[in-house]
């Protein structure tokens, strides 16, 4: 994983541990997504290239089964989730 898990997850309250836990995976698989995008990128063989982008394609999935997750256990995160996208549909004009 290029980053670090922003937290020591051992110091996390036992009740927020899971929520702690699934942005780490957040974390990681956007990670992931960044690299594989970027290795396409500079990739000069086609089929590494089409292939790089299949496995991020993949982990942009894994986002969504641990958001889906998060959303679950953090129904804070899922108004400010909603505040955001009201926010930006106010900007944008949508």
């Amino acid at each position: 994983m290029l980053s670090k898990i922003p937290i020591n997850l051992e110091k996390i309250k036992p009740e927020d541990i899971d929520k702690e836990i699934l942005r780490a995976a957040l974390i990681a698989e956007l990670d992931a997504i960044n690299l594989y995008e970027e290795m396409a990128a500079l990739a000069k063989n086609k089929n590494i290239k089409t292939v790089l982008l299949d496995v991020a394609k993949e982990e942009k999935e894994h986002v969504g089964e641990f958001q889906a997750l998060l959303l679950i256990h953090d129904k804070e995160q899922v108004e400010e989730l909603k505040s955001g996208k009201e926010e930006v549909e106010e900007l944008i004009g949508k």
